[in-house]
């Protein structure tokens, strides 16, 4: 018996449409707070239709930023293909940080601000690749032997909070964050840390607001 979801009607499947390009545009403007109902008013959507089509909150965000993860994902492709592991590192991180400045609620959702962070299939092949990335760096010697694919968070949230602070004075501040911090991850700049690295358990819970 066939699973194969049926595919929406023409209404039905305009409508969906109009709230993620809806959602899309506020999000990116202002972040993840924005309400629902504002969206589907955006859309020219009853709320009903709204939930309809996203029962909750990270099912809309799954959607709106689908996208992102295939772009996530080329970055990082691109990066294993570079002869250098370590310009392919800084190229990924780059890339990733790119994206949250040009989209506050892609920042957001980086920095852990929704509850029930979205999962998909894109995002977890997202995450085997940055480990590849990660892992090829460290190999070659380029990267500090102590960094983790966990660690990455800490880039990702540091970021975040740069990019809010400075992007109406100073939007291109980040840069300068993101150098320092690839600095200090050289072997040469490594020194023993204080504290063990997150594990993957901890992170998922705290990119799904579980602590």
């Amino acid at each position: 018996m066939s699973t194969r979801a049926k595919p929406l009607r023409k209404d039905a499947q305009r409508n969906r449409d109009l709230l993620i390009k809806a959602a899309r545009e506020l999000y990116a403007a202002r972040g993840l707070d924005v309400s629902l109902d504002e969206i589907a008013r955006t859309a020219g959507v009853s709320s009903g239709t709204l939930y309809n089509h996203f029962p909750d909150r990270a099912d809309l965000v799954e959607a709106v930023f689908a996208d992102r993860a295939a772009t996530v994902t080329r970055i990082a492709e691109h990066a294993l293909a570079m002869d250098a592991p370590w310009e392919g590192l800084v190229h990924f991180l780059e890339g990733v940080c790119e994206l949250q400045a040009a989209d506050r609620g892609y920042n957001d959702l980086l920095s852990g601000r929704v509850p029930q962070a979205p999962s998909s299939e894109a995002l977890a092949h997202g995450y085997t690749l940055m480990k590849r990335v990660i892992d090829r760096a460290r190999d070659s010697g380029a990267l500090r032997p102590d960094f983790t694919l966990e660690d990455v968070a800490f880039l990702t949230w540091g970021t975040a909070r740069t990019i809010e602070v400075t992007t109406t004075i100073r939007p291109n501040a980040w840069r300068r964050h993101l150098s320092l911090l690839l600095d200090a991850l050289r072997p040469p700049a490594a020194h023993p840390l204080p504290e063990p690295p997150l594990t993957p358990d901890e992170l998922a819970q705290l990119m799904r607001g579980q602590c």
